[in-house]
Parts: C-alpha cells; structure tokens; sequence
C-alpha cells in the first residue's frame, strides 16, 4: 500500500494506492482510516474502487452501509473512484446518487473529480 498526500484549499487528502483489495470488510475499513489518519493526518481519503471487495457493492450484504457508516462515524470523508456504470442495481445507483449529494462520501469517476469535491466540501 502506498500513500500520497494532496494539498488543496488549506485541506489535505490522502490517495490510498494498492494491488490488492484492501477493504473487505468494518474492520479492515477501520484499520485503513486509522492508518491514513496516523501515517498522513488526513481526514479525506480517495481511493480506487478495485481496493474495495465485490461485496461493497452488493447493496444485500450490508457491508458498504456499515462500511460508510463507520467513515461518517470517525468524521472521515471518501471518495471512491471508478466505473460504476457496470453494476445494473437500481438500489446500487439510487445508493451512490444519494451519497453524491451529501457531504462525506463520494463515487466519482476519476481522481480530478474526488479532490475537487473533498477540497471544497
């Protein structure tokens, strides 16, 4: 895993890189936040959704709504990126519109987009 701090705006996001999936599950989410948090002192992260495990997605296992809730919890924001246009759940779409208009959590499609959006938030 590597990390590289952003700097926009007076706010520091950290973008979390890896070759393997790193969130499988709360505590593997946890452990990651609380990683950022003491290697990088950030509060926003942005990471590739290929670091998140196909269960995220499946709105039916709960685990992205614990996931995220957790996140709102410790008051870190997260920008997931991707293609997301290949999942076809309509709940999946209905979940990542709502997200997208709030403030903590966003499903972005590239990168410009995630540290737009956590550095003016």
């Amino acid at each position: 895993m590597e990390m590289k701090v952003i700097r926009i705006n007076n706010v520091k996001i950290a973008k979390v890189n890896s070759d393997e999936i790193l969130i499988k599950d709360v505590q593997s989410a946890l452990d990651l936040m609380a990683t950022v948090r003491y290697e990088t002192d950030c509060d926003s992260i942005i990471i590739n959704k290929s670091l998140l495990s196909e269960d995220f997605f499946d709105l039916r296992t709960g685990v992205a709504g614990d996931i995220l809730q957790k996140y709102i919890n410790y008051q870190m924001k997260i920008a997931i990126v991707g293609d997301f246009s290949i999942y076809k759940s309509e709940s999946l779409k209905d979940f990542i519109y709502e997200c997208n208009n709030g403030k903590d959590i966003f499903f972005l499609s590239d990168e410009k987009q995630a540290v737009e959006k956590l550095s003016t938030v």
